[in-house]
């Protein structure tokens, strides 16, 4: 059987699927199923989700 080992070290191995992330007009940072448009997080420390893909906005 196959295990994943715990790395600590603050960083993932790959891209998060199918989540985009966005700055909301307020200028917190959302996170977003690019399936269902859902929103899912939001952070209000003002950094972006790790691994997450950006949605183009034109303005950043």
């Amino acid at each position: 059987m196959a295990t994943n080992k715990n790395r600590h070290d603050g960083h993932r191995e790959g891209a998060v699927r199918d989540r985009s992330q966005f700055r909301t007009p307020s200028g917190d940072w959302a996170k977003r199923d690019a399936r269902t448009g859902r929103i899912l997080d939001v952070k209000s420390d003002g950094t972006r989700f790790k691994g997450v893909r950006r949605e183009s906005t034109g303005s950043e």
